[in-house]
């Protein structure tokens, strides 16, 4: 496959016809995980798709390799007050937490397809993703069996602020994770 990829940006306008996209895309990246795992399912990636999509400032970027979706990835800003960092299992400094609405943006989902992986377009789709982003930061959450995907983000500038599980029934502790985007 290509790494040549057409990246085409989107917002919470679009989020109803990205739908399916989004969920096929998911279905097959996870099919194996789904089996076993209840917070791998394609009915709670799409209650949190929903919620994430309709979310002031919702932002997707999709990677294109001629007419396949090879991947995508997609966030919205925190806003004032957020429960983001309400399962924080560690102690942090409370400063570092505080949501104003327009400090952190959280990219929620980055996946890419078997065909494209190790090819480049994860970091592709990352960059696209925050490019110009107004906010001066960036938060995510990696799950903390995928000790890979961790060091990659590292790799990327990442920096893990400590342990973090969402109030979310099911959901396995994570890394939550911090990126200066200024």
């Amino acid at each position: 496959m290509t790494t040549g990829m057409a990246i085409r940006h989107y917002d919470h306008r679009h989020a109803a016809e990205l739908r399916p996209l989004l969920l096929e895309v998911y279905a097959e990246v996870y099919a194996e995980a789904a089996k076993t795992d209840p917070f791998a399912t394609v009915d709670r990636f799409a209650q949190g798709l929903d919620a994430w999509s309709t979310k002031p400032g919702w932002t997707c970027v999709v990677g294109y390799d001629g007419d396949q979706a090879a991947g995508y990835a997609y966030g919205a800003p925190l806003v004032a007050g957020a429960p983001w960092w309400g399962g924080l299992l560690s102690d942090v400094d409370p400063d570092l937490i505080e949501e104003t609405g327009s400090r952190t943006y959280a990219l929620s989902e980055l996946m890419v397809r078997v065909p494209w992986r190790k090819t480049g377009v994860s970091r592709q789709l990352h960059d696209a993703l925050l490019e110009g982003r107004p906010e001066e930061r960036a938060t995510l959450l990696v799950d903390q069996s995928h000790p890979k995907v961790h060091a990659l983000y590292e790799s990327w500038g990442w920096q893990t602020l400590g342990d973090l599980r969402p109030r979310l029934h099911g959901a396995p502790v994570f890394h939550a994770m911090l990126l200066p985007l200024r």
